[in-house]
């Protein structure tokens, strides 16, 4: 499980420090471990995932430290959301009204609260919209199973414990499906909190019990009292998130992906041995450009399959194997830079018309490199941060910019080749009209 902490390195091999942990965090897979201190956000964005049925949504809140007194404490809106979205889509709170709490909402569209109640240790659930068969039980689910069917719900109250604490009991209770109110709400269900440490703690579970409850959920946390700008208070957070349908740790849309990579590896295989064969036979005419595609096609196949296999670990164990993770990055790093190189080279026209680059198409090739560097360094950060993580939208847009800038720099040789030819070309007419003056 990765862990994204805010942490600071040594002055000594830092560098060293960074690119390994770039390297191997990127092994988080769908069992998520979030941890935050002295956060400030209002909202944030836990994780998105698509559940069959029979899936699971495991949550345990292990730490929660709100820094107050105990008096402002017991005022505090806090807790969490569960929301099902189109797919592709993401509840976004950047540009909500700060006096809008999205744990007020009165929704009659699904949507699922657990607001957490420091005053009497307890959370209590909220039901909104048609989810029948939406299944919410306390505590995390066992690693084995003891017989089939959905898990017996139990409801929990806090007792007291040694030591000034409170911790939840359980006390075995079968819990009936809840019915409907006419407004759309179902009945509160009741989770216990325990309060140890000046920090809070609980966990439930999540189980999908329908094809109707089929689709992708956002979960999200929220501390209502720092919507106000100005007035926020730090606080700490360490969640666990594990996510898991019938078939294995990956989101229902992903589910297809380990085996359609490996399909476009062997693709990729197949054109490359075919576009090499085809190199053999017509060596008089092969120019180093057409080798370089070739080491584009084969390195694309081993990306692709490395690709593969990662998902096909996430997917069996929650988590890649790191070697295999490490080389997928090193793989999708050389493909990126030669495909762009590629492309760089065939616009100036190198091998074709001129065996020699100038000092501003070489200084295009710089760019492209390093921009390839950087762009695979946002990439890894991505893959290794949670979606809660406060750097991970920063990221994701350095991402999408190096990616534009990339494609960008490759233009500029293909519009320089075309000035090229274009003045040639006026030259020879001047030279030609000249010689019919004379």
């Amino acid at each position: 499980m990765a862990v994204s902490e805010r942490r600071g390195l040594g002055r000594g091999r830092w560098g060293q420090r960074l690119l390994l942990l770039l390297l191997l965090g990127g092994c988080s897979g769908r069992i998520h471990r979030l941890a935050l201190t002295g956060e400030k956000r209002a909202d944030i964005q836990l994780n998105n995932f698509g559940f069959y049925t029979n899936g699971s949504l495991e949550v345990e809140l292990s730490l929660l430290r709100l820094g107050l007194r105990e008096a402002e404490e017991k005022s505090l809106l806090v807790g969490f959301s569960l929301s099902r979205v189109r797919s592709g889509r993401v509840h976004s709170y950047s540009t909500r009204d700060f006096q809008d709490c999205p744990l007020q909402k009165n929704s009659s569209s699904f949507l699922v609260l657990f607001l957490i109640n420091t005053k009497d240790l307890q959370v209590q659930v909220r039901k909104y919209g048609e989810q029948k068969k939406l299944f919410i039980f306390p505590g995390l689910l066992p690693e084995a199973p003891s017989g089939p069917g959905l898990p017996k719900p139990q409801a929990t109250v806090p007792r007291k414990v040694d030591g000034g604490g409170t911790a939840a009991a359980s006390k075995p209770k079968s819990t009936p499906a809840v019915p409907q109110g006419p407004s759309g709400k179902d009945k509160e269900l009741v989770l216990g909190l325990s309060h140890l440490n000046n920090s809070y703690n609980f966990s439930f579970h999540v189980v999908i019990g329908s094809q109707a409850e089929e689709g992708q959920y956002s979960l999200n946390f929220h501390n209502c009292n720092n919507s106000v700008p100005g007035k926020e208070h730090p606080f700490d957070i360490t969640v666990m998130i594990r996510e898991k349908n019938p078939n294995g740790f990956l989101s229902a849309a992903e589910m297809p992906l380990f085996k359609l990579y490996l399909v476009m590896s062997a693709c990729f295989l197949a054109a490359g041995i075919f576009w090499v064969s085809i190199l053999c036979r017509n060596m008089y005419s092969v120019f180093k450009i057409h080798w370089l595609m070739a080491a584009l096609a084969f390195t694309k196949s081993i990306s692709l399959l490395f690709h593969s296999i990662n998902y096909y670990f996430i997917n069996s164990q929650g988590h890649p194997i790191e070697g295999l993770a490490v080389m997928h990055y090193i793989t999708r790093l050389l493909k990126g830079a030669l495909l762009f190189i590629t492309i760089a080279l065939i616009g100036s026209g190198w091998a074709f018309i001129k065996c020699v680059l100038s000092d501003k198409e070489k200084k295009v090739f710089g760019i492209v490199i390093s921009m390839q560097v950087l762009a695979n360094v946002a990439y890894i950060v991505i893959e290794s941060r949670e979606e809660g993580a406060s750097d991970y939208v920063l990221w994701k847009e350095i991402l999408f910019l190096v990616d534009l800038i990339c494609c960008g720099a490759i233009l500029f040789p293909v519009v320089m080749t075309d000035s090229g030819f274009r003045e040639g070309l006026s030259k020879v007419n001047k030279t030609a009209s000249g010689r019919e003056l004379l």
